[in-house]
């Protein structure tokens, strides 16, 4: 997305139903929202345009920004755009890391099993869907995110890592503390992924290989 939606669209967003994200609009509001990746069009008639998981976001930034507040409210962070979401892969800022991340990452999480119901052939929830195949690091780091996983910080060692892989559909995570790491594993097979652990030749540590289950 590279501006952020207009007082229309926006209002088109706040109004799409709280748990589906099943949108209404003018096919050019809708078509709009599409074009900015704020929303899909399902490919089965009849054809309904929900929110994808950056929709989501905005959806839940306003529902909270007319929440009353007991303080003021903090600017955002300047290592993360406006209206973009990114799962934490690790070795990033985690500085807002406080209710409001968390909030965004339930947001994001329950919009990508949403667009898993809508883009799975069957309708399934419990593996992952075609966006994610292509967003391989995003969608196994906001599973671990969303289940209350750490993510690594930019200095210390502690807490997981999502990297790509040479591998066909397939993302490597590593984390140093070995409980820590099966819980990476219980979580990714839980969020619908394949997953094996391996030993790295030269140091001898391990790691996980994940890869989204198809069936």
């Amino acid at each position: 997305m590279t501006r952020p939606p207009s007082a229309a669209q926006r209002r088109v967003i706040d109004a799409a139903d709280p748990v589906t994200g099943r949108l209404k609009g003018t096919e050019s509001q809708l078509a709009a929202l599409v074009r900015h990746g704020l929303a899909f069009r399902h490919p089965r008639p009849p054809h309904a345009h929900f929110l994808t998981p950056a929709g989501h976001r905005i959806r839940e930034e306003t529902t909270t920004a007319e929440a009353p507040a007991a303080e003021a409210p903090q600017p955002a962070p300047a290592h993360q755009p406006a209206g973009v979401f990114a799962a934490r892969v690790g070795g990033e800022e985690t500085a807002d890391a406080g209710p409001s991340r968390v909030r965004e990452v339930r947001s994001a999480w329950q919009g990508l099993l949403e667009l898993r119901r809508m883009t799975n052939t069957d309708g399934a929830v419990d593996r992952p869907c075609a966006w994610e195949r292509t967003h391989l690091v995003q969608a196994a780091a906001l599973a671990l995110e969303a289940a209350g996983l750490h993510p690594a910080g930019t200095t210390g060692t502690e807490g997981y890592r999502v990297r790509a892989t040479p591998q066909p559909e397939a993302v490597a995570v590593r984390e140093p503390d070995a409980a820590a790491l099966k819980e990476c594993a219980v979580t990714l097979e839980k969020a619908g992924w394949q997953v094996g652990e391996h030993t790295e030749p030269r140091t001898g540590a391990r790691y996980l290989l994940a890869s989204p289950r198809r069936s």
